[in-house]
């Protein structure tokens, strides 16, 4: 697919400065969204638009900025939302053909409210995996959305059309759900920021569950700013309480097991290269094992992971009926594996993680982050995946492998750019916080982002 049609990628920040200088009228702006949505060569990327909510806040935006009575740096900012969102008066349809039908939401999600309550403009909601169950994006039903950087590409999932609308500038910001690193992986992929929460960080409500253990929500964006700004909004803030802290004050924990495994030569170097950067500016980076990354993929092979048996408890009437030849078929096989998980494995890998995740934020309490490789490879190919379901399965779990720890640990974390490979294809640099860790996360993440970022594409 060659991409002819490129809006020029403007950050929250930078819409709401052109908002204060009177460069542009809120209202003509949203106009230029929803244009460049609909004149966009890649139809996979929205599932939804929204044109009348978008021009009523939009017009309420406007004349709030002409009395000078903006609500803050998001006033008038588009942002589109992952297609398993609730919206007002649509249908969830969470990826998937067999909801189209479904009877439409009654109110909108919890995040919605408190995002559109600090001004944010709705354009509409962007297409995800089906039931967001793959770090790839594949989607057979409303189509695949392709990475922006290479030719038919993936563009990371399940937050497929989050990443690829925020990469080619169609919304500065989209809200996405991350599970097993559905928020950072496409980040890394499209060579953005994704940022993800710790677990009640933001109001789950009126968002379709793949795992309520293990899902958690965040933000696909341009910068780490952006992603404060929309945290304080998540939160009910009127404004963001974190402040930039000092790279001299930035401790990271490397780790030597796991993460590296099969990672590609230009994944290591962009990322060796940035924590090269870091030491230099003043962090401070200690390298050892961590032996609850092993244990992590020790359980998932011998009780099986808590998504998948989670999700096909969700999902069993549909995977186990005539409903399963409707659905995506990698979805419906990857689920149906769980089928035969007792119900004493489920428990027994449910007490380990709290063990396991009190054992670590004990690690992490005196402000120790941790940092590696968001994803051991670059996008792969859309049309190889496409055609082979044992490669997809392989890539799959490669590609889901880094970020999953986070989630399994209650993690907070942040994938920055960090470079590409030969190919112009983009590298993420995760840096992961503690439960709870959200604040000291983003502030740091804030001072290290340039130095990360410095040679990045």
């Amino acid at each position: 697919m060659e991409l002819s049609y490129m809006p020029t990628r403007r950050s929250a920040v930078q819409w709401a400065a052109q908002f204060a200088a009177g460069e542009i009228d809120v209202t003509d702006a949203i106009d230029q969204t929803l244009a460049a949505v609909e004149a966009c060569d890649d139809p996979a990327i929205f599932t939804l638009t929204t044109p009348e909510r978008a021009h009523a806040a939009a017009r309420a935006a406007s004349v709030r900025q002409r009395d000078g009575r903006s609500l803050g740096w998001l006033d008038g900012v588009p942002v589109a939302w992952k297609d398993l969102f609730d919206l007002s008066g649509h249908p969830t349809t969470a990826g998937s053909r067999l909801l189209t039908d479904a009877p439409p939401a009654i109110a909108d999600a919890v995040i919605v409210t408190r995002l559109e309550a600090a001004g944010m403009v709705s354009i509409g909601r962007v297409n995800m995996t089906e039931f967001a169950f793959s770090g790839i994006g594949l989607n057979p039903h409303y189509g695949t959305p392709v990475n922006p950087h290479g030719q038919r590409r993936v563009p990371g999932g399940s937050s497929s059309g989050s990443g690829v609308a925020v990469a080619r500038g169609l919304v500065p910001i989209s809200i996405g759900t991350d599970t097993s690193g559905s928020v950072r992986i496409p980040a890394a992929f499209n060579g953005i920021v994704g940022y993800k929460t710790s677990g009640g960080r933001w109001p789950m409500q009126g968002a379709f569950p793949l795992s309520r253990t293990l899902d958690t929500l965040g933000v696909l964006c341009l910068s780490v700013l952006d992603a404060i700004l929309v945290d304080a909004a998540a939160r009910g803030l009127a404004a963001p309480d974190i402040r930039r802290e000092s790279v001299r004050h930035l401790r990271v924990i490397v780790p030597t097991n796991v993460v590296f495994d099969e990672c590609e030569s230009a994944v290591v170097a962009n990322f060796e290269a940035a924590l090269k950067r870091l030491e230099s500016a003043g962090a401070y980076v200690e390298r050892r094992a961590l032996p609850v990354l092993d244990e992590i993929l020790a359980l998932n092979a011998q009780y099986g992971p808590i998504v998948n048996a989670e999700a096909y408890a969700l999902h069993r009437e549909r995977v186990e009926g005539e409903a399963a030849a409707r659905m995506d078929r990698r979805v419906a096989s990857r689920m149906r594996l769980a089928a035969a998980t007792p119900l004493s494995a489920y428990i027994a890998i449910m007490e380990a993680r709290r063990r396991i995740v009190a054992e670590t934020a004990a690690m992490l309490e005196e402000g120790w982050l941790v940092a590696y490789p968001t994803v051991a490879h670059v996008a792969p190919s859309i049309d190889e995946l496409e055609a082979d379901d044992d490669l997809f399965l392989r890539i799959n779990m490669k590609t889901l492998r880094n970020t999953l720890l986070g989630n399994v640990l209650d993690w907070c974390g942040i994938s920055i750019p960090n470079g590409a490979d030969a190919q112009g294809m983009p590298t993420g640099f995760l840096l992961s916080g503690g439960p709870g860790r959200d604040d000291h996360l983003l502030a740091s993440a804030l001072a290290a982002e340039d130095i990360i970022r410095s040679e990045a594409a």
